[in-house]
């Protein structure tokens, strides 16, 4: 079987695993899942227990989730593409490092502006966190403009999947209103670069559902109760 990366949206992290995909040139078929409707339904149960996007049904129909896993899951079998690496290497132990800071350090510096947003909460109660998130969102793009130190990419001269789990994220920051990119050079270049990138606007196109055309060998969309019959019918 293709497989079938689960995306989340609006906004969801899985931005990245779909531009991952898209530079790799492998086949692969997208399900979209509607937030917060669909993502915590007992529907989407089966495919993810703890409702969360994004998740890949691998060829054999198991089903893995968490991007760490899914970025590592694809750069391990497109090595041949340049996206993996030995795991005695360097750039390995790079990129993990890298991936590692981007889900707990800027990935998770917003989440006071999700929870803000997305429940129901007093107004000086909604203020607060939303400071509190601010303060967050501003020192975890300080740290991640130093560890970028001066490369043209988050590794290097090379792109890779932290830089495509990067342009997920680094969106949020345009959809909260947070900070000012212009204040931090390196990684605002880096963010105008990726902007620039097919694989970059066919993830944001197809968030948006306009016509998109892939650099990849993206088979198109299949609906959440047809992936689930795939899932049943290779257990």
């Amino acid at each position: 079987m293709t497989p079938i990366l689960f995306y989340g949206v609006p906004e969801g992290c899985s931005f990245g695993s779909i531009v991952a995909l898209e530079w790799t040139g492998a086949p692969y078929r997208l399900c979209r899942v509607e937030m917060p409707g669909v993502v915590s339904s007992e529907a989407y149960r089966p495919v993810n227990p703890v409702g969360e996007t994004p998740s890949l049904m691998l060829p054999d129909g198991r089903v893995m989730s968490e991007s760490m896993a899914i970025l590592n899951h694809i750069a391990a079998r497109t090595m041949d593409k340049g996206f993996g690496f030995d795991p005695k290497s360097e750039k390995f132990d790079r990129l993990n490092q890298m991936l590692a800071f981007l889900n707990t350090g800027f990935f998770n510096a917003f989440s006071p502006l999700w929870h803000a947003v997305e429940h129901e909460l007093e107004p000086q109660a909604k203020e607060a966190l939303r400071a509190y998130g601010i303060a967050k969102v501003e020192k975890a793009h300080a740290h991640l403009e130093k560890l970028i130190n001066g490369r043209k990419w988050l590794l290097g001269d090379e792109k890779s999947f932290a830089d495509a789990y990067f342009a997920g994220i680094a969106r949020w920051n345009d959809f909260h209103q947070v900070v000012d990119r212009k204040k931090f050079p390196a990684l605002n270049a880096l963010y105008e670069r990726l902007q620039e990138d097919p694989a970059v606007s066919f993830a944001w196109v197809i968030e948006h559902q306009e016509e998109a055309r892939t650099a990849g060998r993206f088979l198109g969309h299949v609906s959440l109760e047809e992936a689930l019959g795939e899932i049943r019918q290779a257990a």
